[in-house]
């Protein structure tokens, strides 16, 4: 990721941050009356609202009690391109709500924050993806689902880490070079994994370059009964130490059915919510951040993801505000790739 795009990546975090700490603090009461209007809004308007496990807890059980979904990015672009309503809120970030618009272009699709991004998705540009891809002809291009609509019109695949490795296997098996884009953790692992011929763009998500391998294994000496799970996002020396390696719904599977009681989670805060509420006698802990070359962007929570709230959900169905628009040339594109995922994995 060349300095531009980690100058870009910063400012834009900075603004999240600043965003979020200037939202209104509601009260109890304020959070109630908000999520009954919701609930309203909801079924006169025939939406449904579909989110990431790393938004808010409260975001998490009003979409649950709703009939919507709590799931990882594949299940969500499932999910919306299956269910009967004609509007889709997806709280997430913005490469979610644009796949969700590309695999149901007649549906209105609208985020309660507009700006929520992906440090994975800014930096990987698409005229910079584009020559990258020119560079190499001969390699087959699998992306990320953390990528903007542009980039995946690029790519024969696209993936998710739930998928990733059975993908990649299935092209090794074919001697299929490939390029991998955009998270290097993520690219490593695979590489690994698979042993595939993989040339990996050089770029990171915020919330999980920051755990630290050293905090970590004093914590596992400090809890040694406790299973580590990590998402594969991580660096290498953290996904090391895993008892387990896993997308997020993977993760929150492991918890669920291992006879373990204690568990330390690497990888964005906002999943130990569902863990907590799948397994209330559990006790779920944070994977450190601090430690040597801390700097504390995330602090383990996505701060993009922390912009969708309750007033933007409202707003939202209200208003009609953050609706979703992918240009035609470039839906067509990213579906054929996105169609490839869905029709393996199904």
């Amino acid at each position: 990721m060349n300095n531009n795009y980690i100058n870009k990546v910063e400012n834009t975090l900075t603004l999240a941050r600043v965003k979020n700490w200037q939202k209104p603090k509601l009260n109890e009461s304020q959070k109630f009356s908000i999520i009954e209007k919701i609930k309203k809004k909801l079924k006169s308007n025939n939406a449904v609202l579909v989110c990431h496990f790393y938004v808010d807890g409260i975001i998490q059980d009003l979409a649950l009690s709703t009939g919507g979904v709590v799931s990882d990015s594949l299940e969500m672009a499932r999910f919306g391109r299956d269910c009967s309503q004609k509007k889709i809120i997806v709280a997430g970030v913005r490469f979610m709500g644009e796949t969700a618009k590309i695999l149901s272009p007649e549906k209105k699709i609208f985020m309660p924050s507009f700006e929520a991004t992906c440090s994975l998705d800014i930096g990987c540009p698409q005229n910079e993806f584009n020559n990258f891809c020119d560079e190499h002809p001969e390699r087959t291009v699998i992306v990320y689902a953390n990528t903007s609509a542009a980039v995946k019109a690029r790519s024969d695949w696209t993936v998710t880490s739930s998928c990733a490795l059975d993908i990649v296997k299935h092209l090794k098996e074919k001697k299929i070079p490939l390029i991998f884009a955009p998270d290097k953790h993520l690219g490593s692992y695979i590489t690994k994994k698979t042993g595939a011929d993989i040339l990996n763009w050089d770029g990171h998500c915020v919330v999980h370059d920051e755990f630290k391998s050293f905090e970590l294994k004093n914590l596992k000496e400090k809890m040694p009964d406790a299973k580590v799970l990590v998402h594969p996002e991580s660096p290498d020396v953290v996904v090391e130490l895993a008892d387990f390696v896993g997308s997020t719904s993977q993760l929150l599977n492991f918890s669920i059915h291992s006879s373990s009681n204690r568990f330390i989670i690497a990888t964005d805060n906002g999943l130990i919510h569902a863990m907590r509420k799948k397994s209330p006698n559990k006790s779920f802990f944070e994977a450190p951040t601090a430690g040597n070359g801390a700097t504390c962007k995330s602090c383990a929570h996505c701060p993009w993801m922390e912009m969708n709230d309750l007033n933007g959900i409202l707003s939202a169905l209200e208003n009609s505000t953050g609706e979703i628009f992918v240009p035609e040339e470039i839906a067509t594109k990213a579906m054929v790739a996105i169609n490839k995922m869905l029709d393996f994995t199904k």
